[in-house]
């Protein structure tokens, strides 16, 4: 990754909630993310997931440290809210649709105070919602749509501005599997047809193999980066990293021979059928 693709970065960023006893909810984390990457961000309750994406999305701002965007410090930006709004698009568990609105109304919302006409909202919002196959659907309010079809608008408002990234806390944490799958599937789809750098907080493992990279969090930092490979690439990371796949690779006879009778044979029918 070079310096020319990056297009956020965090340098030892801490974030620490509390005048009495503190709650340290970030502890030095340093993190880059790519043009055009997918990115997801798992962790335990508590763990900071959340909080780095508010700071990523310049909605909080840290105790310490930086956050550039396509290398310009935030804290060197007087009018967040204008950057805000040309720059990160937000994708919430709770779609967080404005009831009274139709659906095309509430993709033009980010657009209004923008340098757009009333009719070229309208066309781009027309545009979007057809994109994320809502097409047929554009004049209903959010109590007319299901779960997974509210979450398509919103991700359509998310793109509004042509945002430089997209950033998703939970976003099929209130769907059903089905849609669920749907709406992370939508957003591998744009953010590969459209190039949109997309950062998705999420508690389901499915949905954070979507990704290129999984950022795993503990306490407050990142513990782990995983990169996401193909299913046999991920079975053969795993193998390697048991206690048996360890012992194949060193050649450590004791522990292999504290197998037992069914445990060997099943060995040597898979290593039998692999030659």
């Amino acid at each position: 990754m070079t310096t020319a693709d990056i297009i956020v970065e965090t340098r030892d960023l801490v974030k620490i909630y509390g005048d009495g006893a503190e709650v340290r909810a970030l502890d030095g984390v340093s993190m880059q993310v790519a043009q055009g990457e997918f990115v997801s961000v798992m962790g335990p309750s508590g763990s900071g997931k959340s909080t780095l994406l508010n700071m990523l999305g310049a909605l909080d701002r840290p105790t310490r440290g930086q956050i550039l965007m396509r290398g310009k410090d935030l804290a060197t930006i007087r009018d967040l809210d204008t950057f805000r709004a040309r720059t990160v698009g937000f994708v919430f568990q709770l779609h967080n649709l404005i009831p009274t609105l139709t659906a095309r109304e509430n993709v033009e919302v980010p657009m209004m105070g923008q340098p757009v006409s009333r009719g070229a909202r309208r066309g781009r919002a027309e545009e979007l919602l057809e994109l994320v196959g809502m097409a047929g659907r554009m004049d209903h309010l959010p109590n007319q749509l299901s779960g997974g079809e509210r979450q398509r608008v919103a991700i359509a408002r998310a793109l509004a501005n042509e945002p430089a990234m997209i950033l998703a806390d939970e976003p099929t944490g209130n769907l059903d599997s089905q849609s669920g799958a749907d709406v992370i599937g939508l957003m591998r789809r744009l953010n590969e047809e459209l190039d949109t750098t997309i950062i998705v907080v999420t508690h389901d493992p499915m949905v954070a193999h979507q990704a290129d990279r999984i950022l795993m969090m503990r306490d407050g930092r990142i513990v782990h980066v995983h990169a996401v490979g193909t299913r046999i690439e991920e079975d053969l990371e795993t193998f390697v990293g048991s206690v048996l796949g360890q012992a194949l690779l060193s050649g450590d006879r004791v522990l292999l021979g504290q197998l037992g009778s069914n445990e060997r044979s099943t060995l040597q029918q898979l290593l039998a059928g692999v030659a």
